[in-house]
Formats: structure tokens, C-alpha cells, sequence
């Protein structure tokens, strides 16, 4: 995940926050209610970014295993 995406989704998480607390405060349900959806689109979009992270670690650590058993084997000649 990129420090920019990663600082949007705070950023809406944060709103969000303050959303529902400025709701809580008048006791407006709509504003409540937006506050909690925003946090959860930013959670959400946190959860994707994650696992993209992970697919492309995963797939770098693949990579690497397969070159060092090439390696390995191509020594052995």
C-alpha cells in the first residue's frame, strides 16, 4: 500500500470519526449513520490494500525461492 493511499484512508477514517461524533452531539442519525459508513469504506479499502501488499510479497518471495533453487542447481553442474 502506498504512504498516499494509506493517508487518504486515514483521512476518511478520521472524517468519519468526526462525522458520527458531530451526530452523536445533535443527535442527527443521518450524519451518524454517514460517519459509521465512511469508516467502514476506509477500513474496507485498508483490508484491499492489505492484501494486495501481501499477493505481491507473496509473489516476490516465489520468485526469489524459485531463483535461489535455480541457483542451486545450476552449481551443482
Amino acid at each position: 500500500m502506498g504512504i498516499e493511499d494509506k493517508a487518504e484512508n486515514k483521512l476518511q477514517d478520521l472524517a468519519g470519526n468526526a462525522k458520527e461524533a458531530v451526530g452523536n452531539v445533535t443527535d442527527n442519525n443521518e450524519l451518524k449513520a454517514e460517519g459509521k459508513a465512511d469508516q467502514a469504506e476506509a477500513g474496507a479499502k485498508d483490508a484491499v490494500e492489505n492484501v494486495k501488499d501481501f499477493a505481491a510479497d507473496a509473489g516476490a518471495n516465489l520468485k526469489a525461492a524459485g531463483e535461489k533453487l535455480l541457483d542451486g542447481f545450476k552449481k551443482k553442474d
